[in-house]
């Protein structure tokens, strides 16, 4: 009964930071939606993100790399330990950024474009 509960908690508190967001930051919805405009905004290099989102990208690539399967078949506990640092990582990292993007999203559609008068 006790870990169904506590599976319960951690599925309504998911579910929580899903809809409102953690600490009343963006919601993870919010957040997601916010990664192709981050993207777009970096490319066409109105937003200063590149090398964030390169390193971000590296690690993702690193996680799904075939490549890296065999330390876990030999490695065992420590192949793995190296993917959970780096999904970790990972997971901070779009979190911080994305907050970070949706901030300077935010500032930028209260400036009105044009020169300074003076």
């Amino acid at each position: 009964m006790g870990k169904t509960l506590h599976r319960r908690a951690a599925f309504l508190a998911l579910a929580r930071a899903l809809v409102v967001g953690v600490r009343g930051g963006p919601g993870v919805g919010a957040r997601v939606a916010a990664l192709p405009r981050m993207i777009l905004a970096t490319v066409r290099g109105r937003y200063d993100g590149g090398l964030r989102l390169a390193l971000m990208t590296a690690a993702a690539a690193y996680i799904v790399s075939p490549v890296d399967v065999l330390p876990e078949l030999g490695l065992a506990l420590l192949g793995l330990a190296d993917d959970a640092v780096m999904v970790t990582w990972l997971a901070g990292s779009v979190l911080a950024e994305t907050e970070r993007f949706l901030e300077w999203e935010a500032r930028q559609a209260s400036v009105v474009p044009g020169e300074m008068a003076g």
